[in-house]
């Protein structure tokens, strides 16, 4: 029985031993180690009989259903009686639904036992979860998760329940090895709603032989985890080569992908350049034709002049006078072609030189220019400071003015309130030199009448201290205003040392001005001179294309760079793939990507519009507009 008045336990050997209560020993830790105990027997007689009969197990297996029943009793302990319309209840379906949001994986398991049609209480649930999670191998792992929350359980569980415990903990390392076993269990057809778990101690009851027998077990369970954890490791390292090699294909797959396309590429080059082939044999096949054409006419003028110099024989010699004069024109002519062709060449040469010459002035005239613009916006940003300083120092100065006439007006104050003080100084002095002159013609004149002149004496004593005290009130006042009179100017000599330093400012400020005003004047005579550099650079620049297209026109058009020479667009310098083509510009010859390119104009080797690069648009427009005609 498992309420606290008897348990059971096994020692090292295997046997059962009966624990007496005891009257100072906690009852809920007794059951603790009772569950325990039948906890490691039913495991430890479940895994042992599983591999000595069979490792797959069905529902009619004993130790199995008595491992059911002590897990059941494991999680009932301590579990928190809830009331209800129909009165107290306890639900272990409640803890066991908590997987579901502890571990996604568990999900199947609960909507499997929710969707099943025989089960109708919560505790048939449960234990129909705990045969799904069995045959899942998932368990220990599940519980595993479960005791972890202790927050969550604790709405569920007593403060001393097992699974709140050390021993859950205990359990649910020892429910790791039922993963050996496999179990084949109809949850559907089973009435698990009305079974009675009740444990039956007689399973485990053992004598000598079987302890020998459990050894054995043992050391066969031993050796089958071994292989076990032998196949698993084995199993990992050949998961880790596929996915290696799962890897290396897909990386094959992608350059086989990458050379196909470059391969598609290729054709279509190979293709374009068969067609300009076979449009170059064209041109040639007209260009012969027209030789052969050429040559026949020529033929048949042979064939009518000599018919003709058989004819007349006569002017046979004018006419070889005549053929001889012109062969040595002709050499002449020849002559002098080849004497303009070496002049020519050496033209070229100093349009070459020339065009290098005017490149180098260009750089040079835009780096005067770009030093130029640095030198303006440093002047720029030294007036815009000066025009900030001259700003705070006027702000000063005003307030320093203003500071100024307070204190002036102040000290005025103080001189007012100090003579009125000097005047009542004096009239509190000449009343006490009129009280003691009083009194001393009281003492002489009445001297019978001692008593009321003595108190009139201590009335006039009593005012003169009265006035002796407002004297050094007086005085102590006069004193203040005069430290106050002395700070104020010291602050007025401060404040006039300040006016001193702003008229110097001033003065400087108008140093600087005029200063600004020559940097100006500078600046626009710069700005005159850029404006002017730039229009004879614009006109240098149209010069120098000017040259370039006819040095092109001379050297028989422009240089077509080669694809393979070419591996980033020479305008954005972004590099070229499958999605980002070459294109050639047929301006300059150089390969740009579509962006750099998508421009079309007519060019005068071509009247229709041709794909040309951003740079090349902008130069033809800008020559375009700068030259109409």
């Amino acid at each position: 029985c498992l309420d606290g008045e008897c348990c059971w336990r096994s020692d090292t050997s295997g046997s059962i031993m009966l624990l007496l209560p005891r009257s100072l020993r906690d009852p809920m830790a007794m059951e603790r180690a009772n569950l325990l105990n039948m906890a490691k027997l039913s495991i430890k007689g479940l895994i042992e009989s599983a591999l000595s009969f069979g490792r797959t197990l069905d529902s009619d297996y004993p130790p199995l259903q008595q491992f059911f029943v002590v897990m059941e009793h494991c999680l009932k302990h301590g579990l928190r009686v809830k009331k209800s319309f129909l009165g107290f209840n306890k639900s272990l379906w409640g803890p066991l639904e908590l997987v579901e949001k502890l571990c996604p994986e568990a999900a199947e398991i609960s909507a499997s036992v929710r969707d099943l049609p025989g089960l109708k209480t919560p505790l048939g649930r449960a234990r129909a979860w705990l045969r799904l999670a069995l045959m899942q191998k998932r368990l220990a792992d599940y519980l595993r998760l479960l005791i972890t929350r202790k927050d969550l359980l604790s709405d569920f569980y007593e403060s001393s329940a097992v699974l709140l415990e050390e021993e859950g903990a205990v359990i649910v390392g020892l429910l790791v090895g039922l993963n050996v076993i496999d179990a084949n269990l109809c949850v559907k057809g089973e009435d698990l709603d009305s079974q009675v778990g009740v444990i039956d101690f007689s399973m485990y009851l053992k004598n000598d032989i079987d302890d020998y027998r459990s050894e054995e077990r043992n050391s066969q369970i031993a050796s089958i985890l071994d292989q076990k954890n032998y196949v698993e490791e084995l199993n990992r390292q050949l998961n880790s080569t596929v996915n290696g090699l799962q890897g290396r294909v897909d990386n094959l797959e992608k350059s086989n992908t990458k050379l196909i396309e470059e391969l598609a590429i290729a054709k279509n080059n190979i293709i374009k350049l068969q067609e300009e082939n076979q449009q170059l044999r064209s041109e040639n096949s007209l260009i012969l034709l027209k030789a052969k054409q050429h040559l026949e006419l020529t033929q048949g003028d042979v064939t009518v002049e000599r018919d003709t110099y058989k004819q007349s024989r006569q002017g046979l010699d004018e006419m070889y006078n005549e053929a001889q004069r012109q062969l040595k024109e002709e050499c002449q002519l020849r002559q002098d072609v080849e004497n303009e062709l070496v002049v020519q060449v050496s033209m070229k040469q100093e349009m070459e030189l020339a065009m290098k010459l005017l490149e180098k002035d260009i750089h040079e005239k835009q780096d005067t220019l770009i030093g130029l613009r640095h030198q303006l916006d440093e002047v720029k940003t030294i007036n815009v400071e000066m025009y900030q300083k001259m700003q705070t120092s006027d702000d000063g100065m005003q307030q320093k003015n203003d500071m100024i006439h307070r204190l002036e007006e102040k000290t005025n104050q103080i001189s007012a309130t100090m003579k009125q003080l000097e005047q009542r100084l004096q009239e509190a002095e000449r009343h006490r030199l009129s009280a003691e002159e009083g009194a001393r013609r009281f003492k002489a004149d009445f001297a019978n009448k001692a008593d009321s002149m003595q108190r009139q004496i201590q009335q006039r004593e009593r005012q003169l201290q009265q006035l002796e005290t407002d004297l050094k009130i007086e005085k102590e006042w006069r004193q203040t205003l005069q430290n106050d009179l002395e700070r104020e100017r010291d602050s007025v000599s401060q404040l006039s040392a300040q006016a001193l330093q702003i008229g110097g400012l001033k003065q400087e400020f108008h140093r600087l001005h005029d200063e600004n005003v020559q940097l100006k004047s500078i600046c626009e005579d710069q700005e005159q001179a850029l404006e002017e550099l730039g229009s004879k650079l614009s006109e240098s620049k149209l010069k120098i294309e000017d040259i370039k297209d006819a040095n092109k026109a001379l050297q028989g058009g422009q240089v077509w760079l080669k694809d393979k020479d070419a591996s980033h667009c020479k305008l954005c310098e972004k590099e070229f793939s499958i999605s980002r083509r070459k294109h050639h510009c047929r301006n300059c010859g150089e390969i740009f990507c579509n962006s750099c390119s998508d421009n079309e104009l007519p060019l005068p080797a071509s009247p229709k519009p041709v794909r040309v690069c951003d740079t090349c648009h902008a130069l033809l427009l800008q020559r375009c507009s700068s030259n109409p005609t």
